[in-house]
């Protein structure tokens, strides 16, 4: 059977299906609708799985609170209790219902097989034939009052813990997102440990991860909150390599430690992991400061450069997270996508600190193509 990737495409629903020799994965983003409220988008969501007979492998929420009861109640209303990694982030950080969103990776016709450390569930396993896939959620410190540093040390040491117990290693990851606490004030300590970690684990002689990170406060209320999606191939048939930015230099070249984007190469599809992405320009700096519009326009045509690079366009895209510095920032966002006819991406707009002072705009594309 050939593979086919199709798209269900509703008001607060979009549904990325991509099929393939026995395995379905479904790529599923909720957002409001009107009239709707959170328990909405769980509801949307627990339709969509069930209809497909599918199984979670990891879930994200941005932006809903977790504490009030139209927040975590909402999820457990509809889940009693997930057995899956649920990354839940910006807890309070907005009020602005706009500003929320859930995306979900599910998959059918494959055993999904859980890892769970510290009493949780923190990672899910399958295998499609050509690779095994594990995707981790949740992953933070256990000692949430030592300093930010000693967290995202012993965060990145979890990761390595929960890679082991899937019988993987650092060097299969190919994507990771850090979700740090008042971002701007330890960014650059931050970037420090993780240079050390990717030291230690011999990252840079390999395949450096795609990579986000930006400010936000997570549920547990740790410093650092994160999420890691590695692959393990079974042969030569699978090809993993970073793609550069044909606008941007690599992140490498100023000091931060990720690949602009990577591709996974299969028999059967391409999958591109494009990382958070900014007003930057050739050369590293910071562009268009003060000027949203402008940095919206730049950061979007740097992800289509990357997206085009690899004989992709939009229509590829399966999730997109756009982060905006102010929530009233998010209109000049929408307008961008409507002027461009670009509404149907399935993205969640959410309010986060940026990396720099002066950036107020940053978006991360995930994109796939079949054979």
């Amino acid at each position: 059977m050939s593979s086919t990737i199709s798209k269900q495409i509703v008001p607060g629903l979009k549904v990325i299906e991509l099929n393939r020799s026995g395995l379905k994965e479904l790529f599923i983003t909720a957002t409001p609708r009107d009239g709707g409220d959170f328990r909405h988008m769980f509801e949307d969501i627990h339709r969509v799985v069930d209809e497909a007979g599918a199984t979670i492998v990891t879930k994200e929420v941005f932006g809903i609170p977790h504490a009030k009861p139209e927040g975590l109640a909402a999820l457990r209303s509809v889940w009693n209790k997930p057995d899956w990694p649920v990354t839940w982030l910006a807890d309070g950080r907005s009020t602005d219902m706009n500003l929320t969103g859930v995306q979900v990776h599910a998959v059918k016709g494959v055993t999904v097989e859980r890892i769970e450390m510290d009493g949780r569930i923190i990672g899910s396993v399958f295998d499609d034939g050509f690779a095994r896939h594990c995707h981790l959620g949740d992953l933070r410190p256990q000692n949430g009052s030592a300093s930010p540093v000693r967290q995202a040390r012993e965060t990145f040491d979890f990761i390595e813990a929960a890679l082991c117990s899937a019988d993987m290693e650092f060097a299969n990851v190919v994507r990771t997102w850090f979700y740090l606490d008042q971002i701007l004030s330890w960014y650059s300590r931050f970037n420090n440990v993780r240079d050390q970690f990717f030291r230690e684990q011999n990252v840079f002689d390999g395949i450096v991860p795609a990579s986000t990170g930006i400010g936000s406060s997570n549920a547990a209320q740790t410093a650092v909150i994160a999420e890691a999606y590695a692959v393990q191939p079974h042969a030569n048939s699978v090809k993993i390599m970073a793609v550069p930015s044909p606008l941007q230099c690599p992140a490498l070249q100023y000091g931060s430690s990720f690949s602009r984007a990577v591709e996974v190469d299969t028999p059967d599809y391409r999958r591109l992991f494009i990382s958070g992405t900014a007003s930057i320009d050739s050369s590293g700096r910071t562009v268009h400061v003060g000027d949203l519009p402008r940095q919206i326009e730049l950061t979007m045509e740097v992800v289509e450069a990357i997206i085009a690079s690899c004989s992709m366009s939009w229509r590829d895209v399966t999730r997109a997270v756009a982060y905006v510095k102010q929530g009233s920032d998010a209109n000049l966002f929408k307008d961008y996508c409507a002027a461009r006819r670009l509404d149907d991406l399935p993205i969640v707009t959410t309010e986060n600190d940026i990396c720099r002072q002066e950036l107020r705009f940053e978006v991360e594309v995930d994109a796939c193509r079949v054979r």
